[in-house]
């Protein structure tokens, strides 16, 4: 089983990790972790520093989990990179993090959890962060 999750270091982020953390540790399955600036932007605030990966790397290995982290630049937006990553591992699953919002704000997403749920192949799951 593959398992790909979205991650930037916002609690939205560390929710999709978390859970995505949690299902490969029940199915054994391997998990492919995708950070992304927003536009593929390697110099957004949510690519996450190498002290966010080496972190989450040193987790992942702790839990005994097969995994890559991926962080692309190649200028393509989030939604993307997690599609691609999802094609090339075959993904059985796919995490992503998504904020609380308003009534107007779920009429206007344009999100990139949106363009995962439409495109994907596989189920989605969203997670939001813990209040």
């Amino acid at each position: 089983m593959n398992i790909v999750t979205g991650y930037i270091p916002t609690p939205e982020g560390v929710a999709a990790v978390d859970f995505a953390i949690e299902q490969a540790k029940t199915s054994g399955a391997t998990l492919t972790v995708v950070n992304t600036g927003r536009g593929g932007d390697y110099s957004d605030p949510v690519f996450a520093t190498s002290q966010d990966i080496d972190a989450l790397d040193a987790e992942l290995r702790a839990a005994g989990i097969r995994h890559e982290i991926l962080q692309p630049t190649d200028g393509e937006s989030a939604a993307v990179s997690i599609l691609a990553a999802a094609e090339q591992v075959a993904a059985d699953l796919i995490v992503i993090g998504i904020r609380r919002r308003s009534p107007v704000g779920k009429l206007i997403t344009g999100s990139t959890a949106q363009a995962v749920l439409l495109g994907a192949d596989c189920p989605v799951v969203a997670v939001k962060p813990k209040r």
